[in-house]
């Protein structure tokens, strides 16, 4: 059976295309853009205009693609931005209008376990590990072993949304990243309780802003790494602090210049580095992975085991 996932992200839109048979599966296309959903006024629950525009041309092309490769079965799901937007709704009820697409508006809870299915997926998880899925608009933590979902939890802490609200200097002034710490440190209060309890020993950050990571730290040294092709990486603890701090301390324009790393995320890797040292340092955690295998992937799984 051939099928279509597609992720509608905040800031990027995803489209998978893969072939089914006997619980294995084989990736025919992949691609993704990077429509901003989020853009302009994330916090005040509003798609605007232009990106409400975007999505549905981005959309349209899907569908094009889809027919060309004569998909079975579309399975479409929409996360933060539309979840939460006042005219998210509005959004999903366009598309069906203009395509065949039909939209299935996923709940906080219901993306973490399709996260976890994902980076399961990989084989990532080797320990008791603390799932991490930076998105624009929301942030999904997954506490979990080499067996089984143990807690999972959404929070409204996404980088677009952090970066519309806090970030206004350039570099990051220490006013604005101090704003951004007290706000994860509040809104984060029970994930620290539960893995003070669990002590989660490795942090696996699921693609996005991770993939970034990794391939920003290839590139210092000198290390061609395929993110299309593997399915986790193990980061140097020590190289990935260094990296990090480097990217908070940087310009617009010195991020724009270092290999690796894609127009869209210029500005949200900030955002993306800040959460994660602070999550790293406030759990004593020193060990990071990459998984490359996220929310998609665990919809393509869900798929497989109904196959």
């Amino acid at each position: 059976m051939r099928v279509a996932v597609i992720d509608l992200g905040t800031n990027t839109f995803h489209l998978l295309i893969a072939e089914i048979s006997n619980q294995n599966f084989e990736v025919l296309y992949k691609t993704n853009v990077p429509v901003k959903l989020g853009e302009g006024r994330i916090n005040d629950n509003i798609i605007i205009p232009a990106a409400f525009e975007r999505g549905i041309d981005c959309l349209k092309n899907f569908e094009e693609t889809i027919l060309s490769f004569q998909v079975e079965k579309v399975k479409a799901t929409a996360t933060s931005a539309v979840r939460s937007a006042n005219n998210g709704r509005d959004f999903v009820k366009a598309v069906k209008e203009t395509t065949e697409i039909e939209i299935e508006i996923l709940s906080g809870a219901e993306e973490a376990e399709f996260i976890y299915e994902g980076v399961k997926l990989s084989g990532a998880i080797e320990e008791l590990s603390l799932i991490m899925d930076i998105g624009g608009g929301s942030v999904e933590f997954i506490l979990c072993d080499t067996d089984k979902l143990i807690w999972k939890k959404s929070y409204n802490i996404g980088a677009a949304r952090l970066m519309q609200r806090f970030f206004k200097s350039d570099p990051i002034a220490d006013h604005d990243k101090n704003n951004i710490l007290a706000h994860i440190q509040e809104k984060l209060k029970d994930l620290f309780a539960i893995c003070e309890h669990h002590q989660p020993k490795t942090l696996i950050g699921s693609a996005g802003a991770f993939e970034t990571f990794a391939e920003l730290v290839s590139a210092v040294k000198n290390e061609e790494i395929d993110i299309s092709t593997i399915r986790y990486y193990p980061f140097n603890f020590d190289e990935y602090i260094e990296l990090s701090i480097r990217l908070i301390n940087s310009t617009h324009q010195q991020r724009l210049e270092m290999p690796g790393i894609i127009p869209l995320r210029v500005d949200l890797i900030v955002i993306a580095a800040l959460i994660t040292n602070f999550v790293l340092g406030r759990l004593k955690i020193n060990q990071l992975r990459l998984s490359t295998y996220d929310l998609k992937m665990g919809i393509l799984a869900d798929q497989i085991q109904r196959h």
